[in-house]
């Protein structure tokens, strides 16, 4: 993809993907393979470590989910989510070489994540829902892509202590929609760009309720712009 628009390569020369280039898997639904600087910078921000256990949401055909695998070896592995039945298919062909990840076919919205050190969110979401800050074990990381508006897209940095969930904006990020997790209900008071920005935790609203340093409020889940309570 440049400018918006998809260019086929005059050849299959591997050079025209070992670019920091958007790559179509899907060029009818304008589905990408991310783009390889933004995708490094994720992933050091999310600092994969063998052993950990990872829930990649939105693998596409693997190619991220390959990566996120060889990194966590040595007793690690990979659970790659992805909702389009054919991108799914294709990336358990893919993926076969590698021992330590599993595709499952569905959406991740619905599913169960399992109990995970990271979750690697490549769908834009409105807001994570629960089950996924849930599945976080204890000094785990998520990495998502915040879409509250129209106006802002943001690269998220979730990490659960035993007090909550710490979160650092990162820097712009704009992805696909997440099916099940791009619609805000009637309710919810989406945040400015600045208080996007300003946000430090996620709250669960089922355990304390929004006061005066909510930026963002949602049914379950609300942002704050102070840290987690120690």
């Amino acid at each position: 993809m440049v400018a918006d628009s998809y260019l086929e390569t005059p050849s299959a020369d591997a050079a025209y993907i070992y670019q920091n280039n958007l790559v179509a898997l899907d060029a009818e639904k304008g589905i990408n393979n991310g783009e390889p600087f933004l995708h490094a910078a994720w992933i050091g921000a999310i600092a994969p470590q063998p052993g950990e256990i990872v829930a990649h949401v939105g693998a596409g055909t693997g190619y991220y989910s390959a990566i996120l695998s060889m990194l966590v070896r040595a007793g690690g592995s990979v659970s790659a989510f992805e909702i389009d039945e054919q991108l799914a298919a294709a990336a358990r062909r893919n993926l076969a070489p590698f021992d330590n990840v599993s595709v499952i076919p569905g959406n991740a919205v619905s599913l169960p994540l399992p109990p995970s050190d990271l979750i690697y969110v490549n769908a834009g979401v409105v807001a994570p829902p629960v089950q996924w800050l849930q599945a976080l074990r204890l000094r785990g990381r998520m990495i998502f892509p915040w879409r509250p508006s129209k106006q802002v897209g943001i690269a998220a940095l979730v990490t659960r202590s035993a007090f909550g969930f710490e979160l650092t904006p990162l820097m712009t990020s704009w992805f696909i929609p997440c099916v099940g997790a791009f619609e805000a209900d009637a309710a919810s008071v989406p945040p400015t760009p600045n208080e996007a920005w300003r946000s430090r935790s996620i709250r669960l609203a089922a355990v304390e309720a929004p006061d005066q340093t909510a930026t963002a409020v949602y049914k379950d889940i609300w942002f704050s712009s102070d840290l987690p309570p120690t």
